[in-house]
């Protein structure tokens, strides 16, 4: 007879692993097997280098303003090894009409700033007056009707930074729950932040801007220090999953697995793809955006602007998404006498960019730049980054598949959905879900409800 594991976790990236972490953690004697088809655990998590120069194919880093991400930096004595770039310290530019313009980090600046004119300034007053609407609308729709239009270049860079995908398609419910239930509660989104504000005015700490965390080894080092201590079993594909006496089974192509709960750490597409026999979700699966990071080495001639990067709305028509200047954020990120620039293409409107070759990417990227930024030597350095894996785009509809993992988790015992997309896209979303489901797991629940958080916006 095949071994009962207590618990299968299926897939090995972030989610998997920070969920494998916390179930340890909670209870320590607990038999917890990883299956991940790939030969690597870390999923989209991956760094690379060469020839002194270091970049990321998957996330470049994450905020330390989320309790599960601290608590786990705490647990691996990771938080000593960190490298910090605060928002507070770093400029964030956006493209507009042309030209790079910093974002506004202070009530002058934000007052003076061209990024929105007056009258649109005055318009986002009218918060305070629109009542609520309780369908869900795109983040587009639900901008403009709250604050107007003047503010959609600004979503659209936001949107781009996070998700590299269309306001106009994205579900306000699904992306900003917690704005939501802000918005209804109050009746406006800016009385509901100035009431939440005065609640918690005599905590100092929630008024600071957060910190984007990295390692001098790069984002592999949180996926290398949490593998180290789990038990996985690499390159193993799970083809079919059923319910089995009263257990979970699956049969990979190494053979059956047999658990008694199974957590799917999966990005979206993948859980449906194996829950769909059991349950008919409503849709077939979920579009994904694909990036390309193309990354730049310039000598120290190279003009870059002081700060993290910038972000370009559709309506400037660039080439390149935005571009990080990773070697400000994180030291050591290029050889000395060199600067390094990260820059992104494709995303949900453009992925036919996506088939454009290496030498076209570097070459338009480089022109693109060029508009932008004092660049007087083309880079001395090109390595074009292709990532496999998508960023899960949480549409209009996203809550009728939300719905359905609701009603999977409580209609099958033992099955607990996290990962890339159910409950965020980011590195925080995706650690918090994970011990969610751990600690639901453990205390036999269905799931855990909590009541959605005001998540603020960086770009």
């Amino acid at each position: 007879m095949e071994k009962c594991h207590d618990v299968i976790i299926v897939g090995a990236g972030l989610s998997g692993l920070s969920a494998a972490h916390f179930l340890h953690k909670l209870s320590p004697g607990l038999d917890v097997i990883l299956l991940e088809k790939d030969s690597r655990p870390g999923g989209a998590v991956m760094s690379f280098k060469e020839e002194g120069f270091q970049g990321e194919w998957g996330p470049h880093g994450f905020l330390d303003n989320t309790p599960e991400s601290q608590e786990i930096l705490r647990d691996t004595n990771l938080y000593d090894q960190c490298q910090q770039a605060p928002l507070g310290d770093f400029y964030r530019y956006v493209c507009h009409h042309g030209k790079l313009e910093r974002l506004p980090q202070s009530l002058k600046t934000v007052l003076t700033t061209p990024l929105v004119p007056f009258s649109g300034k005055i318009r986002t007053l009218a918060d305070l007056w629109k009542k609520p609407k309780a369908e869900d609308q795109s983040i587009g729709d639900w901008v403009a009707y709250r604050f107007g239009p003047h503010l959609l270049p600004l979503v659209d860079a936001a949107v781009t930074g996070s998700f590299a995908g269309d306001y106009t398609k994205l579900s306000i419910d699904a992306v900003m729950p917690g704005v939501r239930r802000l918005e209804k509660e109050a009746g406006s989104v800016l009385r509901g932040l100035l009431q939440k504000k005065k609640k918690g005015a005599s905590d100092k700490k929630k008024m600071r801007l957060p910190s984007m965390l990295n390692f001098p080894e790069g984002m592999e080092k949180l996926i290398d220090t949490l593998a180290v201590k789990c038990n996985i079993q690499l390159s193993t594909q799970v083809n079919n999953i059923d319910r089995e006496d009263g257990n979970w089974s699956l049969v990979t192509d190494k053979g059956k697995v047999v658990g008694k709960s199974l957590l799917l750490a999966l990005p979206v597409n993948s859980s449906l793809k194996l829950l769909a026999h059991l349950k008919e979700p409503p849709v077939s699966e979920i579009p994904v955006s694909k990036i390309i990071n193309v990354v730049m080495g310039f000598t120290d001639k190279a003009k870059i602007p002081y700060g993290f990067g910038y972000l370009s709305p559709e309506r400037e028509r660039r080439f390149t998404l935005g571009a990080m200047f990773t070697s400000h954020m994180f030291p050591d990120r290029a050889p000395k006498g060199h600067v390094l620039i990260e820059a992104l293409v494709g995303g949900r409107r453009h992925p036919e960019r996506l088939e454009l070759s290496d030498k076209e990417l570097a070459d338009n990227i480089y022109d693109d730049l060029c508009q932008l930024i004092e660049l007087p030597e083309r880079p001395m350095f090109t390595k074009v980054l292709r990532p496999n894996h998508g960023i899960p785009q949480l549409e209009m509809g996203h809550h009728k598949l939300q719905e359905w993992r609701r009603t999977m988790q409580e209609e099958l015992s033992g099955l607990y959905l996290s990962g890339f997309g159910w409950d965020g896209i980011g590195m925080n979303d995706m650690i918090k879900s994970a011990k969610k489901a751990a600690e639901a797991l453990l205390s036999g629940a269905r799931t855990i409800q909590e009541e959605a958080k005001v998540k603020p916006v960086y770009f």
